[in-house]
């Protein structure tokens, strides 16, 4: 099961367990570098507490690094996306394992989060 930039987020919501909203929050901030809680709103058309929610919940899933209360940046796919992995199964009881699936997601969004970096 292959997955592209078009997918991601849909398998980050059955792979990972992210909300919907949780998972556009992830890929856009890899997609972007280091964003507001206003960008972040901005970009989905969110109301800005919202925002600030679901980046702050990313932080407590293992996807976001904390900066300021207002500012959020992604850690590097390869870790977040299994860290977000492993969280889920230790919540949902669930044995943690090698997913390839969960490790395609974080090849997938590797390339993104470089390019948003190194511009």
């Amino acid at each position: 099961m292959s997955v592209s930039l078009d997918t991601v987020e849909d398998k980050l919501v059955s792979e990972v367990r992210l909300s919907p909203l949780q998972a556009k929050v992830f890929v856009l901030v890899v997609k972007n570098g280091k964003m507001t809680s206003e960008a972040i709103a901005s970009s989905l058309q969110i109301p800005n507490d919202e925002a600030t929610k679901t980046a702050s919940e990313l932080i407590e899933l293992g996807g976001f690094i904390d900066f300021s209360k207002t500012e959020f940046e992604a850690m590097h796919p390869r870790f977040a996306v299994v860290n977000m992995y492993r969280r889920m199964c230790q919540r949902e009881n669930i044995q943690f394992k090698k997913n390839l699936l969960v490790d395609n997601i974080a090849i997938v969004l590797e390339r993104p989060y470089d390019d948003a970096r190194t511009k």
